[in-house]
């Protein structure tokens, strides 16, 4: 019997779908020059952001398919278009140093600008000195979100209060921006971990559909009777929020926007009602089925953030509080919308992880090299949160009269650090590594999100203008 010869294929370099990013991002920018040309002002603040989230979803595009196809010359171009991106960043924070007169650090958008920053400068130092390339795949995408967040946030110039007034502004924020920074990347290691670990799929199963229902089950705190949703009313002249009184947004209700919430909700519990069955039962076709419904569900989560923005931009409805229609936006809501589309973020993620997770433990690090870069960037990150805080209490003195107020934003912060001293302690005194101490991360990483976010929209306080 004759042998066939074996035809050895080329190795797949990828060249195709680099191409198409570049073209991509060239016809972006030079649709945006186009629009430059006409106004004739280049070296803006806002074409600086476009360019940074052109270049940042041109990267984010090229880890993901590293991901899922590990052809090694995505990262190359990936790098370098989160290097463009990043010194598009910088000048975008550079413009506004000037512009202001103070360091980015009086705002949540400036915050945020400084925030992103930050995430671009620890991926490229994870990704080039401790190998884990695939960390973008997670950050990058956090950091388009950022951008787009900005976008939607006002962006003007204000005065400072009289708070902000003080050198310690500069040194207290610009300490919390590189301790969150450097927690969102322990965040994204200990993710990397899990997976090096052979955490079962069917685990981060139940950990998405519970993010998810966690996330619906916020946007539906403004469940209004009648299947609405409440959202803040947005003055279109003044660019801004509508106020009743001090601290006290006015609220108007969209209709039928909470039903459709609601829905969403049911599906993205479903994957976990399903996990914990296929628990009790050992029967891996419930599984099966859970995995199935994870299209549903982003096919639902889609067609919800499309309803919610269809509806919140720049309609017209009424509210309870007060006569009259009022004005949304999404610069309004900034947060719901990220919601939304952190669901599908994640979403995402699992079906990545699910199709190719083979491929993507090849990729990895050591588990034992995760677990300690996990522990390093930690390291970092809690004398920074705790300089941070101290920074903060000797301002507060100073500015109010008392180290410590008790304010929202004050106590969380007390929690975030208390989450990573306990990382920090049971590492030390017990010898805690792998699983735990990866859930310690994550649970930290978390707190800290509603810290920087939930706590200014959700806990009005003496922080109330950040």
């Amino acid at each position: 019997m004759a042998r066939v010869a074996k035809v050895e294929q080329p190795a797949a370099t990828g060249t195709g779908l680099v191409v198409m990013v570049g073209l991509g991002i060239a016809f972006l920018l030079f649709m945006a020059f186009l629009n430059v040309v006409k106004s004739g002002n280049l070296l803006n603040e806002s074409n600086l952001l476009y360019a940074t989230l052109t270049f940042y979803a041109g990267a984010g595009t090229l880890y993901l398919a590293f991901g899922i196809t590990g052809t090694p010359s995505y990262i190359k171009y990936a790098s370098f278009a989160t290097w463009i991106g990043l010194l598009a960043n910088t000048g975008a924070v550079a413009h506004r140093w000037y512009q202001a007169g103070h360091a980015p650090f009086a705002s949540i958008y400036e915050m945020l600008l400084s925030f992103v920053w930050t995430l671009a400068v620890l991926t490229l130092i994870a990704e080039k000195k401790y190998g884990v390339k695939v960390i973008g795949t997670v950050t990058m995408p956090v950091a388009i979100v950022g951008v787009v967040l900005m976008q939607l946030l006002r962006t003007e110039v204000r005065p400072l209060v009289p708070a902000l007034q003080s050198t310690w502004l500069h040194v207290h924020v610009t300490l919390a921006m590189l301790a969150y920074a450097a927690c969102a990347l322990s965040f994204a290691l200990a993710m990397m971990f899990l997976i090096k670990d052979k955490m079962q799929t069917e685990t981060f199963l139940a950990t998405i559909s519970l993010f998810c229902m966690v996330t619906y089950l916020g946007v539906l705190t403004r469940f209004e009777k009648w299947g609405g949703l409440s959202v803040v009313a947005w003055n279109p002249a003044e660019t801004s929020e509508v106020f009743l009184g001090k601290n006290m947004r006015l609220f108007v209700v969209i209709p039928e926007l909470g039903w459709a919430m609601v829905l969403v909700l049911a599906a993205v519990t479903v994957p976990i009602v399903l996990y914990l069955v296929w628990r009790k039962t050992g029967d891996h076709r419930f599984i099966d089925i859970a995995n199935r419904t994870v299209f549903v569900n982003i096919l639902l989560q889609v067609l919800a953030l499309a309803f919610f923005v269809a509806r919140a931009k720049e309609g017209q409805y009424a509210s309870p509080d007060a006569d009259g229609l009022y004005t949304t936006s999404l610069a309004a809501s900034p947060f719901i919308l990220a919601g939304l589309v952190g669901g599908i973020f994640v979403s995402l993620l699992y079906l990545l992880l699910l199709w190719r997770r083979d491929d993507l433990e090849r990729m990895l690090p050591s588990a034992e090299e995760l677990d300690r870069i996990t522990y390093r960037t930690i390291a970092i990150a809690f004398p920074l949160l705790t300089l941070m805080i101290a920074a903060g209490a000797y301002w507060a003195n100073r500015t109010w009269g008392s180290y410590w107020s008790w304010d929202p934003k004050e106590t969380w912060a007390a929690i975030t650090w208390l989450v990573y001293a306990g990382y920090l302690h049971m590492r030390v005194t017990r010898g805690w590594r792998g699983r735990r101490a990866a859930y310690f991360a994550i649970l930290g990483f978390a707190i800290v999100m509603f810290t920087f976010f939930g706590v200014t929209y959700l806990l009005p306080g003496l922080h109330s203008y950040a």
